[in-house]
């Protein structure tokens, strides 16, 4: 490559490899032959399922781990030779990027300024840059510990970029944020981009925000699937994407559960009502019989259709995994409430987290509560578990009284915390067996259930291994196979699939449809808008207050018509938490 092509370029890897010794002494490839390029003044994306490699890339990239074959520059320095001078001209942001919450926002940035030797006379000029830029300006003073989830993500690559990089790593920055804070986010990144000349690679588990970048890399099993403009991913889809009416009265989910698992659909998503469907672009299956009577129509491709024809066909869909998820139906109609919420409230101190919440929630309905960080859901499903008191008003789950009956409630009662909450020094096997005696299982039943477990989830081959060391994904599995052992009526799931993969939250969402046919309560929180889709009913959340509440549908409506349509999901939730801002922000300017 001449000197000039090698000025144009950020990254440059050839046949780049890692691998890792588990502890059980098997060697697992994480990268196979990589190659890449990111350019200068470019936004690079890469994305791929759980356990792809993309976060391994980006420490090789970063100088914190050496390559195990193959080359590999970074700003035109050999990173093995000089890992120093690559770590001088680039910030790396990691997924659990290391605020540090008793200090407030500006002794975060001084902390970091410090660490890289920024000198006192540079820094008011870089901090009152990224202070306007992230907005954090009004909140200087405040205790990191007390921001919200986006407000923590953007002080983060505040303090990433405190030294003025060449090149900007992001590992998966919007991970656990809200719509409104991730859109706020991407703002930032795209300034960078655009405006300042930045060189920014990072990891993405939203496919749209992949869409928007200038390059993106698809990785599955530490290999290279697609590399290029992320129109050139979309078109391998090209006239094979469609938008299908569901039945009349008959929500999108059910459509999209009878084609999901057909040989002729690739894959297929509820969305704003109707359900998007790939096409195989063969005959196979009977996806024209499932088809029949329903308005079908084609629809322009995108990346994530592009992306999981990639990956489909490396992985064919699994349709065992979403059979059988409990042993028998649970009796009663679907009318009967089995949660109810009345007048709740939750306060910490002065601190009034969830401020007179109403709902009720009926047998076997999937039911999304959906709000920006901090809006009080993590602790309304807390109080609603038995895991935390309710400072007044009434909970009742399965008939039981929370603030008598509280273990009782609990036996009825399946929870997925919002981070992996098992045992990470125990292995799979050792989980399960914790938690089926936890849950009163003995013997034959207790044996059955795991095996159910392990067989239904496909924890096979990782029984052994530390649940800490587990992909993503399957740490999912796991947590989901725990809370489903003891065959709960109810189940608390706190954003389950945040980070998750496109292929790995289909495989999620398959299970959920299924228990829901089985009579099983769902309660879900979930950041992406688009499985808002799959809920019978929702309500948005914001400080702790009820903003909406109803279908997908009648919520829908409440956004802002785009010009190809209908608002969807996330317009809706964004015009609805920002009208209620303004009301604050209008009641506040009022009283002053």
């Amino acid at each position: 490559m001449s000197g000039a092509a090698k000025d144009r370029v950020a990254v440059l890897g050839r046949k780049v490899r890692k691998t890792f010794r588990r502890a059980r002494g098997e060697t697992v490839t994480a990268l196979d032959d990589v190659s890449l390029e990111v350019r200068h003044g470019a936004l690079t994306a890469l994305v791929g399922p759980d356990g792809a490699g993309k976060t391994t890339l980006i420490r090789l990239i970063a100088g914190l781990m050496p390559v195990d074959g193959g080359e590999l520059e970074v700003m035109g320095f050999d990173v093995a030779a000089a890992p120093q001078a690559v770590q001088d001209r680039i910030a790396y942001m990691p997924q659990r990027f290391g605020l540090y919450e008793d200090l407030t926002v500006l002794e975060n940035l001084d902390l970091y300024a410090d660490l890289h030797g920024v000198p006192k006379p540079e820094r008011a000029d870089q901090y009152r840059h990224l202070l306007d830029m992230t907005a954090l300006a009004p909140f200087t003073a405040r205790l990191a510990g007390k921001l919200s989830g986006g407000m923590k993500q953007k002080l983060g690559l505040a303090c990433t970029l405190v030294r003025a990089p060449e090149l900007l790593l992001l590992d998966e920055p919007t991970v656990g944020v809200d719509p409104l804070s991730r859109r706020e986010l991407w703002d930032i990144v795209w300034r960078l981009v655009r405006e300042d000349g930045l060189s920014v690679l990072l990891s993405t588990a939203y496919l749209d925000e992949a869409e928007r970048c200038d390059h993106v890399l698809v990785l599955r099993e530490g290999k290279v699937l697609a590399s290029g403009p992320p129109a050139k991913v979309s078109e391998l889809a090209a006239g094979r994407t469609f938008r299908a009416e569901p039945g009349s009265g008959e929500p999108a989910r059910a459509l999209q559960s009878r084609l999901i698992d057909d040989p002729g659909i690739v894959d297929a998503v509820p969305e704003a009502g109707h359900v998007r469907l790939v096409r195989t672009g063969s005959s196979a299956g009977t996806a024209d019989t499932l088809l029949a009577g329903h308005a079908v129509v084609p629809v322009h491709p995108r990346l994530e259709d592009g992306f999981m024809i990639l990956l489909r066909q490396q992985a064919p869909a699994r349709t065992a995994s979403a059979a059988a998820p409990r042993a028998r139906r649970i009796e009663g109609s679907g009318d009967t409430t089995v949660i109810e919420v009345r007048d709740l409230v939750r306060k910490f101190g002065e601190f009034t987290a969830v401020n007179h919440v109403n709902f009720r929630v009926r047998r076997g309905e999937i039911f999304g509560l959906l709000g920006p960080n901090g809006a009080g859901k993590t602790t309304t499903f807390r109080m609603l578990c038995g895991l935390l008191p309710a400072t007044s008003g009434t909970l009742r789950v399965a008939g039981l009284d929370l603030r008598t009956a509280r273990a009782s409630a609990r036996r009825h009662i399946g929870y997925v915390a919002q981070k992996f909450s098992l045992y990470g020094q125990l292995s799979v096997a050792e989980n399960l067996e914790f938690f089926a005696s936890a849950y009163g299982l003995r013997g034959a039943a207790k044996r059955a259930r795991m095996d159910w477990a392990v067989h239904h989830f496909e924890l096979g081959r990782m029984i052994d291994l530390p649940s800490g060391q587990l992909p993503g994904g399957f740490k999912q599995r796991l947590a989901m196979a725990a809370a489903l052992l003891h065959e709960p009526e109810i189940l608390f799931l706190d954003e389950p699939t945040s980070g998750a993969d496109p292929l790995a939250r289909r495989e999620f969402w398959q299970r959920i449809t299924a228990l829901a046919k089985q009579g099983v309560t769902v309660i879900v929180t979930t950041h992406f808008m688009e499985e808002a889709e799959y809920c019978d009913r929702i309500v948005i959340q914001a400080a702790g207050t009820v903003l909406a509440e109803g279908t997908p549908a009648e919520v829908r409506r409440q956004g802002t018509p785009r010009e190809s349509g209908e608002p969807t999901m996330e317009d809706a939730f964004i015009a609805i938490v920002e009208a209620a801002r303004r009301r604050v922000a209008g009641a506040a300017g009022r009283s002053a």
